[in-house]
């Protein structure tokens, strides 16, 4: 049984990620920073369902703490499958914006990526195995005014994704982008209305967690062994 490790499963899709892949077959660790009680439910919600998973606690951001739980989790063996989901906004436009806001975002979106994916990789070579997937978002691709921020931290994970699948190819480990539009979630919901959706989504709604969810699914799965370096999106054609 391969074992998983989701970033940021105590979210919407991050939670529809975790049930996907423990139905593939994965032991599925979830994880979760301050809202650890939601990644212990969705646990027992894969439990519940027949699956394998374990909630994980810690502050990506915190390197340090990262790694020593990290090491905790390599004691079973290594993870050969990692799901950088992980992620915050904090939106103003660049004009107005605030040193902590652009920090706080950049840290946890692309700092907390190293922190977790560096120790994960020695491990995941001597298997000759892996499957990388880095959840960004349509704003990397395109930009998003009020959101120079997030968008350069979301763009900089597919930079980095792009040299990673270039390391790691001979190796047997894929590395790929999943960039998601307007997903319906805590997330969004506060911040586009139905009017504002259908104006900006060719497809006229919002994409639902478990969309996502199955494209990320096939991506760590055996079928997908020669997709790697790829930025795919799930955003109704908004591009």
């Amino acid at each position: 049984m391969k074992r998983a490790l989701v970033t940021g499963g105590s979210g919407d899709i991050g939670g529809a990620i975790a049930r996907s892949l423990a139905a593939s077959g994965c032991f599925v660790y979830v994880h979760a920073n301050s809202n650890y009680e939601q990644a212990e439910r969705t646990a027992e919600d894969i439990h519940h369902n027949g699956g394998h998973a374990c909630p994980v606690q810690f502050d990506v951001t915190n390197r340090d703490e990262t790694n020593a739980r990290l090491e905790e989790l390599l004691e079973a063996g290594p993870i050969q499958v990692l799901v950088n989901n992980s992620g915050i906004h904090d939106d103003a436009v660049m004009a107005g914006m605030q040193g902590r806001q652009w920090d706080n975002v950049i840290d946890v979106n692309l700092t907390g990526f190293f922190n977790v994916t560096q120790p994960l990789l020695l491990p995941m070579i001597k298997t000759r195995w892996g499957r990388i997937i880095i959840i960004s978002s349509v704003a990397g691709v395109m930009g998003n005014r009020g959101q120079a921020n997030y968008a350069a931290a979301k763009a900089g994970l597919i930079g980095a994704s792009k040299s990673m699948a270039q390391e790691m190819g001979s190796r047997g480990i894929t590395v790929n982008v999943v960039a998601p539009g307007i997903i319906e979630g805590a997330m969004t919901k506060e911040i586009f209305d139905k009017d504002t959706i259908k104006r900006l989504v060719p497809m006229s709604r919002s994409g639902k967690p478990e969309e996502v969810a199955s494209v990320v699914a096939f991506l760590a799965s055996e079928a997908a062994g020669y997709v790697s370096g790829q930025v795919i999106g799930v955003n109704g054609a908004m591009i």
